[in-house]
């Protein structure tokens, strides 16, 4: 499989909630980061059970994915019934079949307001 369609099929997989498919797409000793939170998740144990601990009432649209080779980038919607609507920019290296790395940035939209310095040079979104 591609890394496009592995990064792909790890995002289907996590919608559908299939957690045994999304730790088969994961290496067991693979390492993901979110700086944002100054998290680190090591394995694909620990990866599930982050993901699948998640409070429910969101559902996942993928925007964008970018690949080449082993590395692949994917930026996701992710809106929350009660919590507002989320964004990751999320970069993944493939080895060998599986998802060995990645570095998430997650936010939610509007939680960085922009500084009234740049209103004149800038338009709202």
């Amino acid at each position: 499989m591609e890394s496009s369609e592995m990064i792909e099929a790890l995002w289907d997989r996590i919608q559908a909630r299939d957690w045994a498919a999304v730790a088969g797409l994961v290496a067991e000793d693979a390492v993901i980061e979110w700086p944002v939170s100054g998290e680190r998740i090591v394995g694909n144990k620990n990866f599930v059970a982050v993901n699948s601990s998640y409070p429910e009432g969101w559902s996942i649209r993928v925007l964008r994915i970018v690949a080449d080779g082993s590395e692949a980038v994917s930026e996701v919607e992710v809106p929350h019934d009660e919590l507002g609507v989320f964004r990751a920019a999320s970069f993944w290296t493939v080895q060998q079949g599986r998802i060995v790395r990645g570095r998430e940035y997650w936010t939610s939209l509007g939680a960085d307001p922009r500084p009234q310095w740049r209103a004149a040079l800038v338009e709202p979104m």
